[in-house]
């Protein structure tokens, strides 16, 4: 499949009215519709368009609510704007109808007598030295945009391991990594940590994703972020997560914490490395199956994340 940069991507964003519309290409795609982190970073460019002068994002909330398929039309309002920040309302529409629905805030840079943070980055190596993530078959369209590298934790489909990862990642095109758009892209590239625990793939949703943004510009060397997502907790069915990301430098950019929401069923989940891949050892799970599940035919697995189905053709043994 050929992958269409992010960058054309975006500039394919055109104005209508007081919104903006915008036809996904399918590498781009999670089975039919876009995944959340690419929902969200649209409705930041097109605030972005709407709102050219605004100051730094500070903060922003995004409820996935249905399916972000077909034409999107992205509508943003100002709800507030005082002397020093600007709260943001952002509807995105579907062919299915409203699919998320953002609030993002924006804010000036003042004085403070307060300088304070905890969240240091974990001593690892360039990512040069990490065997690579994206190593599973089936795996949805848009992981083709990125390159990621396995510093630590587990892939999905390895139950014998907690339920966090540490991945250095970067998208696949160069760009300005300048850009928060590609930056809150890339944030959610990752499957849920949860997913980590599953012997089987189940069906997952995300809810709700919220970010606070650390530093007013974020910026990064040859375009690697590191990415560390742990599961807190995963009981009745929901699993709360938290998210940092750090610049190369080592600099904390970004936090954010995610709902997901974790169906039952009978599904398949695998993961095997490609020929002459590193991964080895418990990076490497087998072949899960579920036997009481096996089919006599080639079916399709289907499942949502974010409120999106993804499919993925999987040969069942006889």
């Amino acid at each position: 499949m050929e992958l269409t940069p992010f960058s054309i991507l975006t500039t394919a964003m055109q104005t209508m009215g007081d919104h903006q519309i915008i036809n996904l290409p399918p590498d781009w795609l999670q089975g039919r519709t876009a995944y959340g982190g690419l929902s969200a970073a649209l409705c930041l460019e097109a605030t972005l368009r709407a709102a050219p002068d605004l100051a730094p994002l500070r903060s922003a909330q995004f409820c996935f609510i249905g399916p972000a398929d077909g034409q999107l039309k992205i509508s943003p309002t100002i709800l507030r704007k005082g002397k020093s920040t600007v709260v943001v309302g952002v509807d995105l529409v579907g062919d299915s109808g409203l699919a998320v629905r953002a609030t993002l805030c924006f804010g000036i840079g003042r004085e403070s007598a307060h300088h304070h943070q905890s969240l240091v980055m974990p001593r690892l190596l360039s990512p040069d030295n990490y065997p690579s993530y994206y190593e599973w078959p089936s795996r949805p369209n848009f992981m083709n945009h990125f390159e990621g590298r396995l510093a630590g934790g587990a892939l999905p489909g390895t139950p014998d391991m907690p339920p966090e990862m540490t991945v250095w990642l970067r998208h696949q095109e160069r760009g300005d990594e300048s850009s928060l758009v590609r930056l809150i892209a890339l944030a959610d590239a990752l499957p849920p940590a949860a997913m980590v625990m599953s012997k089987v793939l189940h069906p997952i949703s995300t809810m709700t994703w919220s970010i606070d943004m650390l530093d007013a510009q974020p910026v990064t060397s040859d375009g690697w972020w590191l990415v560390k997502t742990k599961a807190d907790t995963s009981q009745e069915g929901y699993s709360a997560q938290s998210t940092v990301i750090w610049n190369s430098d080592g600099q904390p950019v970004l936090v954010a914490r995610q709902n997901v929401a974790i169906f039952g069923g009978n599904l398949y989940f695998f993961h095997l490395p490609r020929p002459g891949s590193t991964m080895l050892g418990h990076h490497c799970a087998p072949f899960q199956f579920k036997l009481d599940a096996l089919a006599q035919h080639i079916g399709r697995v289907q499942f949502a994340m974010h409120h999106i189905h993804l499919a993925g053709d999987l040969r069942h043994l006889p």
